[in-house]
């Protein structure tokens, strides 16, 4: 029998062990999330860094389910997009490759809360 060694895989196609958000997608994120809990909308959050995800999740209060979650998923990056707003019942609410647009979903809520 004759064991084949899989190719050897350069730095350029190696994904990362963990998927994290950058500092610049952080304070984007970081932005209309504090200006939903200056509105009272948004109390609590958490991230979550895993082998093929990042996830921002955002919290009415701290003991329940996340209201929404915003997620990255590099391995996406060519098809659908790697940035995604997902609600609470797993629907997807929008999905793209820049995270500003996909985030402007969050923002309709937030002339929403202001203006009620």
């Amino acid at each position: 029998m004759t064991l084949h060694s899989p190719p050897p895989v350069t730095p350029i196609e190696r994904f990362p062990e963990q998927v994290a958000f950058h500092r610049t997608e952080l304070a984007v994120i970081l932005s209309i999330y504090g200006r939903m809990v200056a509105a009272g909308e948004w109390r609590d959050y958490g991230i979550s860094s895993l082998r093929e995800v990042a996830v921002f999740s955002i919290f009415r209060r701290t003991a329940e389910i996340p209201l929404y979650r915003i997620e990255k998923r590099p391995k996406l990056r060519g098809k659908q997009g790697m940035y995604a707003v997902i609600g609470t019942g797993g629907q997807v609410l929008k999905r793209g490759h820049e995270l500003k647009p996909v985030l402007r979903v969050l923002e309709r809520k937030l002339i929403r809360a202001v203006k009620d």
